[in-house]
């Protein structure tokens, strides 16, 4: 006997709606696009705009240098002839960032991991209140509170730091005083930025889906385990970009450095002697005294922060491009 089969055809599915454009031609759509095409724009135009103003006073600045701009150490624009370079400035900056990053970036990710993963829920809500508080925080109250608290203090770690490991050559101190010097200026900005980087790996460590720690501690992972492999890998790419975000803020910091440092142009590594110098620190500490070539040759050295301001963001996207398809990002 022969037996049909009835096949259930599926429905016909519904077509669904895709704009084929940008803009649906409705009027709200093109002004709204019109608005935002605008702001692009006109972020570029700013972007040029600064960018064409550095080089053109930049140009005009180092012709007139009977130095060399990048290897010069001293600074003397108004003498006759002028020299000037930007040696000390820039071994000062790339200094003291790298130890304040050194310094806050591990801090920072335990602290934001605490809050997200450890701390019972009242606890990290404070904390976290007072983590962005922290960040309000305007830097020349930092500066005060360095020159008035940190500095006097950080006498005894200096001293520590020299007697045993002094070997180090970096930690040799040549010129026993107060602690005014590149390691005080890194410390200063580790707790600046500090809050930053923080705020930024707490919320991209709340993002981590539930699913993937509910499946590590199923499985009978620890709560290490779990923020090892799913929490940090997921994590990585934001934490960078909290990292950048920290690094351009210790770059271009200005009061709290010129505060609590006491500057000079002599290029030294030995961190616990005192001396040195950023940009930052410099235009602000030079500008008002500067004649016409002076304030020209600030804003060139202005112009090399903002060249490496550039760069460090680059690099920052380059390695967040190349690592979000490990990270667990997407998905």
């Amino acid at each position: 006997m022969a037996t049909t089969t009835q096949i259930d055809t599926p429905p016909p599915e519904t077509p669904l709606h895709t704009p084929s454009g940008p803009s649906t031609g409705r009027l709200g759509d093109r002004v709204f696009l019109g608005l935002t095409r605008g702001s692009g724009v006109l972020l570029l135009v700013v972007m040029a705009a600064i960018a064409g103003f550095l080089t053109y006073r930049a140009s005009i600045a180092i012709s007139k240098d009977q130095g060399n701009f990048l290897t010069t150490f001293d600074w003397l624009p108004s003498q006759t002839p002028p020299v000037f370079g930007i040696a000390v400035l820039l071994v000062g900056t790339v200094i003291s960032s790298v130890i304040a990053m050194v310094i806050a970036v591990p801090v920072a990710v335990g602290i934001a991991l605490f809050i997200s993963h450890y701390a019972p829920r009242r606890l990290a809500t404070t904390l976290a209140y007072v983590v962005d508080l922290l960040a309000a925080v305007p830097s020349i109250i930092y500066g005060i509170w360095g020159a008035l608290i940190l500095v006097p203090y950080l006498g005894g770690l200096n001293l520590w730091l020299d007697r045993y490991f002094g070997w180090t050559y970096l930690f040799d101190q040549t010129q026993p005083g107060v602690a005014r010097n590149m390691l005080t200026v890194g410390i200063l900005l580790a707790i600046m930025i500090l809050p930053i980087v923080t705020s930024v790996s707490r919320e991209v460590f709340l993002q981590v889906p539930r699913m993937n720690e509910e499946a590590a501690l199923a499985l009978g992972a620890t709560r290490w385990e779990v923020i090892r492999l799913s929490v940090l890998p997921f994590g990585r790419s934001g934490v960078i970009s909290a990292s950048m975000l920290g690094l351009g803020r210790a770059l271009g910091e200005t009061m709290a450095v010129a505060t609590v440092l006491s500057p000079s142009y002599v290029m030294s590594l030995h961190l616990l002697d005192p001396g040195g110098g950023t940009f930052a620190q410099n235009i602000a500490a030079k500008f008002d005294e500067a004649n016409p070539l002076g304030r020209d040759a600030l804003i060139a050295s202005g112009l090399v922060l903002f060249v490496l301001t550039l760069l460090v963001n680059g690099a920052a996207r380059l390695i967040i491009a190349r690592r979000k398809e490990y990270s667990g990002a997407n998905a």
